[in-house]
C-alpha cells in the first residue's frame, strides 16, 4: 500500500462525464448524480485504512451536503484482482452494512479514474453548480486512524461554501491515501 498525496486543486476544471455501473444495478451518469448546487465525485474502495477510518464521516457528511444542494457519488477504481475486498460483492456489502446515501460505481476499466485524475483512495473532487473543480482536498485531519471528533471538517466547510457562494476556499489541505491500485501497474 503505497501511501499518495492528491495534487492541488485546479480552480475551474470540468468535471468528467461517465457512464458506470451501479451496485443497485443502475447505469449511473454525471448528471443523475449532479445536485442543484454541485455534486462531490469520492474514490474510494473498501480495503483501504484511510478510507476506513473516514467511512461514516462520508456517510454523515453526505447526508448533511444534501440538504445544501450538494449530491455525493463514490467511485471505486481499483483492480480488485490483488484486493478481493474490493470486488463488486463486497462494494455492495460495504454499501449496505454504511448504509451509503449516495451510488457507488465501479470503475472496472479505470478509465474514469484516470479521466478525473485520481491517484489515490480516498480523493475527493468538489464541484460547484456548473461542474467546475472547487476543492479537492481532505475530509478531515484523519488518516489509517480517525481523527478526534471535534476537529474541522474540511470538506464539509468547502463544500458547504460551494453551495452558497458558487467558489471553494483558495487554501485546501491535500487529501492522504493508499495509491489506486491499476491494472498492471499502468498510469497513462
Amino acid at each position: 500500500m503505497a501511501r499518495t498525496e492528491t495534487p492541488v486543486c485546479e480552480f475551474g476544471q470540468k468535471a468528467h462525464d461517465f457512464s458506470l455501473p451501479g451496485i443497485d444495478g443502475k447505469i449511473w451518469t454525471l448528471e443523475e448524480c449532479r445536485g442543484e448546487n454541485g455534486l462531490l465525485v469520492m474514490f474510494i474502495c473498501n480495503h483501504c485504512p484511510y478510507v476506513k477510518a473516514v467511512r461514516e464521516r462520508i456517510v454523515r457528511d453526505a447526508w448533511e451536503l444534501a440538504t445544501y444542494g450538494i449530491l455525493s457519488v463514490a467511485i471505486m477504481s481499483n483492480d480488485p484482482s490483488d484486493y478481493p475486498e474490493d470486488s463488486f460483492d463486497n462494494m455492495q456489502q460495504i454499501a449496505e452494512q454504511f448504509a451509503f446515501p449516495f451510488p457507488y460505481l465501479y470503475d472496472e476499466s479505470q478509465a474514469v479514474a484516470k479521466a478525473y485524475g485520481a491517484v489515490c483512495t480516498p480523493d475527493f473532487f468538489g464541484y460547484g453548480k456548473d461542474l467546475t473543480l472547487q476543492y479537492r482536498g481532505r475530509l478531515d485531519e484523519s488518516r489509517k486512524e480517525t481523527a478526534a471528533p471535534e476537529v474541522r471538517r474540511d470538506l464539509f466547510e468547502a463544500m458547504k461554501q460551494v453551495a452558497l457562494t458558487g467558489q471553494g476556499p483558495k487554501q485546501q489541505i491535500a487529501s492522504v491515501g493508499c495509491s489506486i491500485k491499476w491494472r498492471n501497474e499502468s498510469f497513462p
